[in-house]
């Protein structure tokens, strides 16, 4: 799995197939394992590359200084111009999904098309704030398996599969702590980006978990109704997590989507 230098940082990503290219963006706390089974089931239309975000996963450690949706967006903008691409299809869930309108907002040219999964646009109210702050003082205090343990059961439908829950207890506890607080601390801070939907001129599809209890259908379909003839996509069984809770109805969406 290549490592490559990208501002001055490693980062680290998994790929497999070849032709067009396909970025996908994990979420919080998580990192490039989220997007497994849609690195083996679509390689064979897309070069898929799954990042892992500054801090995250393999790529180079990071300090505690929060970590901006525009910093983490030029770290993708990058990538795309070392792997030697003009464009991309992104591909950003939940937090990654905050990168992507990140990156859509500073280099709008590096788009071919655009998948929204579980995430939406607006920026946090005091009260969310309020909470992404207490989490950063409660895995500092507690540690990241009562984070994971706490995650499980947020993220996920009700009725998840024990390898799903498997996945993101891995992903979160490999996850440096400096690193989710970063993280926290940055996505509290990302302004809102609903006036920019509208200005989304790309092939958009935006996804959701049906019994996804963080950010609801309703809510994504609203999103999706602010982007010229966008997409819109509900998964069956689902929660926070479609890529990982229904792989093969979430990778058979972004094969139907692009083709």
């Amino acid at each position: 799995m290549p490592l490559i230098s990208v501002n001055n940082r490693e980062l680290h990503y998994a790929e497999q197939g070849d032709g067009p290219l396909a970025v996908f963006i994990h979420g919080y706390p998580l990192d490039h394992t989220l997007w497994l089974e849609q690195l083996s089931g679509l390689a064979d239309i897309r070069r898929v590359v799954a990042v892992d975000l500054p801090g995250y996963g393999m790529s180079e450690r990071v300090t505690g200084a929060p970590l901006t949706m525009e910093a983490l967006a030029d770290s993708v903008a990058g990538l795309i111009e070392a792997l030697e691409y003009d464009q991309a299809d992104i591909i950003g869930l939940s937090m990654g999904g905050y990168v992507a309108l990140a990156l859509w907002e500073m280099y709008p040219a590096a788009f071919r098309s655009l998948v929204l999964a579980n995430t939406k646009s607006g920026a946090d109210s005091e009260e969310g704030k309020a909470g992404r702050e207490a989490q950063a003082q409660s895995v500092v205090a507690e540690g990241r398996e009562q984070l994971a343990g706490k995650l499980v059961g947020a993220l996920l439908a009700p009725a998840h599969d024990l390898t799903a829950a498997a996945r993101l207890r891995t992903m979160v506890e490999s996850t440096p702590v400096e690193t989710i607080v970063a993280s926290l601390r940055g996505m509290a801070a990302r302004p809102d980006r609903t006036e920019l939907l509208s200005a989304i001129s790309v092939p958009t599809l935006v996804v959701s978990g049906e019994e996804d209890g963080l950010i609801p259908p309703l809510d994504s379909h609203e999103m999706s109704t602010a982007i010229p003839d966008s997409e819109f996509l509900v998964i069956s069984g689902a929660g926070h997590l479609t890529p990982i809770e229904r792989p093969d109805a979430f990778t058979e969406a972004l094969r139907s989507f692009w083709e």
